[in-house]
C-alpha cells in the first residue's frame, strides 16, 4: 500500500538552562494535543535542506539538528547549542497521520522566551516540578532521560 511509506518527521528539543527544562503549553486551537504541555519542536520540511548546498554529493548532514534550531527559534525565540540525541518515537496523530519524532536535548545559548501564536505559556521546571503539568504522554520520560 503506497501510504504505508508516508509519514511526518518531527524534531523536538528539550532545552536545558541552569538545570531546568523549558516546557511550553499548546494553544487550545491546536489539532494535536490542544492545551497540553510539551517541549518546542515541529515537522521537518523539504525546504529545511533542499535549497541548501549538499555537504557531500547529494547528501545533507545535520538536517534534524538544523530543524531543531529553527523550531526552537520560531516557537520560543531561543538559540541553542550542544545538541544531543535522546530518543526516537513513532505514533499515530489524532488526524490519522503517522509521525516519527526525533527527540534531542540542547543547552540554552541565548535569547529570552517569546512564544509563537501556537503556544500560550511557558515554564522553566525541574524534573520534580514537571510532574505538576499536564504533559503530553512521553514528555516526562524524555525529561528523565535527559536528567540522567
Amino acid at each position: 500500500m503506497a501510504d504505508d511509506k508516508i509519514f511526518f518527521i518531527s524534531v523536538t528539543g528539550i532545552v536545558v538552562k541552569d538545570g531546568k527544562f523549558l516546557i511550553v503549553k499548546r494553544s487550545e486551537k491546536e489539532k494535536a494535543f490542544p492545551g497540553r504541555w510539551t517541549v518546542p519542536g515541529g515537522k521537518m520540511q523539504r525546504t529545511d535542506y533542499a535549497h541548501k548546498t549538499p555537504n557531500a554529493g547529494g547528501l545533507w548532514y545535520e538536517v534534524a539538528e538544523d530543524v531543531l534550531r529553527r523550531e526552537v527559534k520560531e516557537e520560543a525565540n531561543l538559540d541553542v547549542q550542544n545538541i544531543r540525541y535522546v530518543t526516537s518515537i513513532a505514533y499515530v496523530r489524532p488526524d490519522g497521520n503517522h509521525c516519527v519524532i526525533l527527540s534531542y536535548a540542547c543547552d540554552h545559548k541565548g535569547g529570552d522566551v517569546k512564544l509563537c501564536d501556537a503556544l500560550t505559556e511557558h515554564a522553566w521546571v525541574t524534573l520534580e516540578e514537571a510532574k505538576k503539568y499536564d504533559l503530553i504522554d512521553g514528555i516526562y520520560d524524555e525529561l528523565k532521560l535527559v536528567a540522567q
